[in-house]
């Protein structure tokens, strides 16, 4: 009896020890996703928070019939833009609709990859007194796509073509249900990919969450210490946004926070207010008295309690690489320097 209760101990000490892999460093990085200029009002808190990576998003993929595969959504960077982040890496990435893959075939999925790494190289660079310059050099591309079960196989196959015609380390991002299911969904060839801790809820489908960040929603993924087979990095939710309803009816999304939201509505319920009188909005966004809006955020103490669920059910490599989504001068706004360097510094911890 002693004996067995020795060996249930030891075997319970043995699981605990290899489920808590110390990370020891942190890059830290941003994701800049919105198409405009990189140029920020709060441009000096990148090098106070010691940032070191940003994941550009250069354009995205979408597919019509009369056109093909083709690139939209650009944000093509200027010279002028990125001269002051001289100590920062960046790493030009594309988001990739998974609605374009029953339409192609080997033969365009080839023809895709050649565009996309010709794009990538031509938005690196630009035209400079006759001659070309270089905006950033980068050695990696980062592909971001919601892949499903039904279109894996091509998508993975574009992703080798990437790799394979770029000459360049490749990295996508993964949501939690590929990274749970590894075996439903298969493990992307890539030289490592992005754990993508957020959007979990489609936005308008369940109204009393929040679709952005909902903890419980969360757990049902992180729910036990797992190991995935490519080396991964970690992605935490700083933005915000606002749906707008008008008679039950969704209208559209705002980007505008609950503290400004405050300014002009009443709170009827958990994450939902209604409009007390009409308003406009940058004078380009009419709000009538009696509209619903639905402002979903992520306070900093509920990121804080991601990282200890992430912590304690992700195995992750001494060195990780963590990305907040995304840089805004809002960011700033909405958390303190020390909550945002504490979400990466928590890693460590």
């Amino acid at each position: 009896m002693k004996n067995s209760l020795l060996l249930l101990i030891l075997a319970s000490c043995f699981i605990s020890c290899t489920n808590t892999k110390k990370v020891e460093t942190v890059e830290r990085a941003f994701y800049f996703w919105k198409k405009s200029s990189l140029r920020l009002e709060n441009g000096k808190e990148l090098n106070r928070l010691n940032i070191r990576k940003i994941y550009v998003k250069l354009f995205e993929v979408d597919y019509s019939e009369a056109r093909g595969n083709f690139p939209y959504s650009k944000n093509r960077p200027s010279a002028y833009d990125y001269k002051e982040y001289d100590s920062i890496t960046f790493v030009p990435t594309i988001f990739i609709k998974n609605e374009i893959f029953p339409y192609n075939d080997e033969q365009s999925l080839d023809k895709l990859a050649d565009n996309i790494v010709f794009l990538v190289q031509k938005y690196s660079s630009e035209e400079l007194y006759g001659g070309k310059a270089n905006i950033f050099a980068y050695d990696e591309i980062q592909i971001d796509c919601d892949w499903t079960k039904s279109t894996k196989e091509k998508y993975f196959y574009l992703l080798k073509k990437i790799k394979e015609l770029s000459k360049k380390k490749l990295s996508c991002t993964v949501r939690l249900y590929p990274y749970k299911y590894p075996d439903i969904m298969g493990v992307p060839p890539v030289d490592k990919v992005t754990l993508m801790c957020y959007n979990l809820i489609k936005p308008l489908s369940q109204q009393s969450k929040n679709s952005i960040l909902d903890i419980e929603e969360l757990k049902k993924y992180l729910n036990e210490f797992r190991t995935y087979p490519v080396h991964l990095d970690i992605a935490l939710p700083t933005f915000y946004w606002t749906q707008h309803y008008q008679n039950n009816r969704f209208i559209r999304l705002m980007d505008i926070s609950t503290n400004e939201v405050k300014k002009f509505a009443t709170a009827v319920k958990p994450l939902w207010y209604q409009v007390e009188r009409d308003t406009s909005i940058n004078y380009n966004i009419y709000l009538k008295a009696g509209d619903q809006l639905k402002c979903e955020d992520v306070p900093a103490a509920a990121i804080t309690e991601v990282i200890s669920i992430i912590k304690k059910n992700v195995a992750l490599d001494k060195n990780i690489t963590v990305s907040l989504f995304d840089l805004d001068d809002s960011t700033f706004a909405q958390y303190t320097h020390e909550e945002i360097s504490g979400f990466f510094s928590d890693f460590t911890k």
